[in-house]
């Protein structure tokens, strides 16, 4: 019972506190104080309605205008620069193509110059979809390539055979593409199957194609069975 007592006492002390407390903040401000308040307030409260009835004569505008179908807008920018839809996707895809063997290095490097200079004088260039791209961006990658040597020079030592020129990792990888070897250097080989010391041949580069065409041949080589 007692401490039922108490425990009335505590929270009833602190009811009258906090009101004495109330009390006071109120009797800090003066008439004149709570009335410039309340003016402050009504003051904001009339902006804000501003704003509001101004938000809501923008959006009745917006709803009263005639937008046109964001498709129709594409098509006639297609027109300003005399393409269709199917020009420009065609148009996208060699960009994206030669952007690739840019990024990849497949050259030789003046022919992709030469590509990427006639998708600069398509039209469809100025299409802000491809401008930056076509006109700087891949043109800075293409003028940051360093492009490898068109040849090297290798000299014959002892025990080697075109076929093992071919093979090796500095050359082609490939020991099929011997033939390119022979070919570039026809003025000092008369027989493939006898070169000597000391002779000094041209290794040129491979093209795609020939790159292509001897990978084959050696993806496909099965040797013959032994006896």
């Amino acid at each position: 019972m007692n401490l039922k007592i108490k425990l009335f006492g505590i929270v009833s002390l602190f009811l009258l506190l906090t009101v004495v407390s109330f009390a006071q903040e109120q009797e800090e401000m003066t008439e004149e104080q709570w009335e410039s308040e309340m003016a402050a307030y009504k003051n904001k409260q009339a902006s804000l309605e501003t704003e509001i009835a101004a938000l809501k004569t923008d959006i009745d505008n917006l709803k009263a205008m005639d937008l046109q179908d964001p498709e129709e807008c594409i098509d006639e920018l297609y027109q300003l620069v005399g393409a269709t839809r199917n020009d420009v996707n065609n148009y996208r895809k060699a960009v994206n193509e030669l952007d690739g063997k840019i990024k990849r290095k497949e050259g030789p490097k003046a022919d992709r110059q030469t590509d990427l200079n006639a998708l600069k004088t398509n039209k469809i260039s100025a299409l802000p979809e491809f401008y930056n791209k076509v006109h700087n961006q891949m043109q800075k990658d293409l003028d940051n390539w360093v492009e490898a040597p068109t040849e090297i020079n290798y000299t014959v030592v002892k025990g080697d055979h075109l076929w093992g020129i071919a093979k090796k990792s500095e050359h082609y990888g490939n020991p099929f593409a011997w033939p390119v070897i022979y070919q570039a250097n026809r003025d000092q080989i008369k027989n493939p199957d006898l070169i000597y010391p000391d002779q000094n041949f041209k290794i040129p580069n491979l093209t795609e194609e020939e790159k292509s065409k001897y990978e084959k041949l050696r993806v496909n080589y099965k040797p013959a069975p032994v006896q």
